[in-house]
């Protein structure tokens, strides 16, 4: 009887390691499959990038031949070419840009994050009815009140300036609606009521208690409202006419638009490369904050 308990026990560890083995080997499989999606995805978000910069360094007449994995040597020609255009202001028209979608950035997140913390603290009449409301103007797309925006703006002599671009990025409902539904997460309303207890008023508790818990929220938000702002051709291009005052998506239009004799592939290139380096530079500088909203979300699951 003991051999025989022997043998079965032995006979169920070896199955238990055939079983564990084959577990292993199959996470093994699912490993690398996942690895190999993630390189396939990586490759495919790169890989524009790659074509951007081979073709910043090549000249016109290349780049009409079709692609080319190996890079040019017309980089520093083609920068010189985008410098020296008189008609477009590179310079300046990168830094209207970062003062426009910076500016935006700031008042859209601030002004959304105020809105959600009172809607998120107080209790007031049609309070439900205020949420809902700024909801719905998220349905309402840009285009519809373009050009009465535009009779406005000309009527209160803002044609050529940077006001109408950045004061109404304050009324954001999509970026109040992430911060709300953020704010309902992390701040609980025994904090408030503590910080109103010892005596603090109410903007000081936003400004100093409010603001640093949706930090990860705030940076997010805030790269894509920069982003949306940086990359907006649409209501400029209704309002700006002075080459002084035309942001780089105007010039873009404005230099691939040019006369075909003026055409240049190397100066497109050359001034996407210089509208896509600041997006990058601010995602870089904001990323570690979206990583560790992730992250603390990932502890409270």
């Amino acid at each position: 009887m003991g051999e025989t308990n022997n043998s079965k026990a032995s006979a169920a560890t070896v199955k238990g390691a055939k079983a564990g083995a084959k577990d292993k080997v199959v996470l093994t499989i699912e490993r690398v499959l996942c690895y190999i999606v993630l390189i396939l995805i990586t490759f495919l978000c790169l890989f524009s990038f790659y074509v951007l910069i081979i073709n910043t360094t090549r000249s016109h007449p290349d780049i009409q031949k079709g692609f080319s994995f190996i890079p040019g040597k017309s980089f520093i020609p083609n920068l010189k070419n985008v410098l020296a255009n008189e008609n477009i202001p590179v310079i300046s028209g990168m830094l209207n840009s970062l003062f426009v979608s910076a500016c935006s950035a700031l008042l859209s997140v601030y002004f959304s994050a105020m809105t959600a913390y009172a809607i998120h603290a107080y209790n007031f009449k049609l309070k439900k009815f205020a949420f809902t409301f700024i909801l719905l103007i998220m349905m309402v797309p840009t285009q519809v009140s373009a050009l009465g925006f535009v009779k406005l703006m000309g009527d209160w002599g803002l044609m050529n300036s940077f006001i109408p671009l950045i004061v109404p990025s304050i009324a954001a409902p999509t970026v109040f609606f992430f911060i709300k539904q953020y704010m309902d997460s992390v701040l609980p309303m025994a904090l408030i009521e503590a910080a109103r207890i010892d005596g603090a008023r109410e903007f000081r508790i936003f400004n100093q208690i409010v603001l640093p818990l949706m930090k990860p929220a705030l940076a997010v938000q805030m790269i894509f409202t920069f982003v949306a702002s940086w990359n907006n051709y649409f209501v400029p291009s209704l309002l700006i006419n002075k080459a002084s005052k035309k942001t780089l998506p105007l010039l873009i239009a404005q230099l691939r638009s040019a006369d075909f004799l003026k055409f240049d592939m190397g100066q497109v290139y050359m001034m996407i490369a210089f509208a896509i380096v600041p997006v990058i530079i601010v995602y870089m500088l904001l990323s570690k904050f979206i990583v560790r909203g992730v992250t603390l979300g990932g502890v409270k699951g």
